[in-house]
């Protein structure tokens, strides 16, 4: 959000879930992480105002209610600057939290594949493991993305580390490639 635009609102998920069987608060918990939403205060959620977003709080919003709870899902135009610049931040706090544990498993990935080079273990098994550890990553950095409401450096600091990941693998399997004896195989 920068400093010209005007304030773009917040949905707040009040909710309040009997406290056993726990799995529906687990599970409540769970969806609205997925989906990128911040907790102010215990049992209240928040998300930028949007349709998909009034859509979903609402869908919880009986959900919780199904499951003998409370819930309220409410529409919030807050006139303080700090107030959405703190909301904003715990944004990009739990999406820097995801940026950093993304930035250990590929930096992780590259370590493995220097250690595997240097032991000179160019096997098809060690290439399809390092292409499938590299298809999660793409897929968790696609979903980490989808959630950072509020991008800033991180998002793209994550999409070179990914890339780097990339080149990587596609040196590595070119070696496995030579180690074989075989020539790689063309792009579709």
């Amino acid at each position: 959000m920068d400093a010209d635009s005007s304030p773009p609102g917040w949905l707040l998920l009040l909710a309040q879930l009997p406290s056993t069987p726990s799995s529906a608060r687990v599970a409540l918990w769970r969806r609205l992480r997925a989906i990128g939403a911040t907790s102010v205060v215990n049992g209240t959620w928040v998300l930028p105002d949007t349709a998909p977003h009034r859509k979903l709080f609402e869908e919880l919003q009986e959900s919780v209610r199904k499951q003998h709870g409370t819930g309220f899902a409410l529409i919030v135009h807050v006139s303080s600057p700090a107030t959405d610049e703190a909301i904003t931040e715990r944004f990009r706090a739990d999406r820097s939290q995801e940026y950093d544990e993304f930035a250990e498993r590929c930096t992780a990935l590259l370590d493995e594949i220097r250690k595997e080079a240097k032991a000179g273990k160019y096997t098809f098994a060690e290439m399809e493991e390092s292409e499938q550890d590299l298809e999660k990553l793409a897929r968790w950095l696609r979903k980490i993305r989808t959630r950072d409401f509020f991008p800033d450096e991180r998002g793209r600091q994550a999409a070179d580390l990914l890339a780097r990941c990339r080149g990587a693998i596609e040196g590595f399997s070119q070696a496995v490639y030579e180690a074989e004896g075989m020539q790689e195989p063309a792009d579709d």
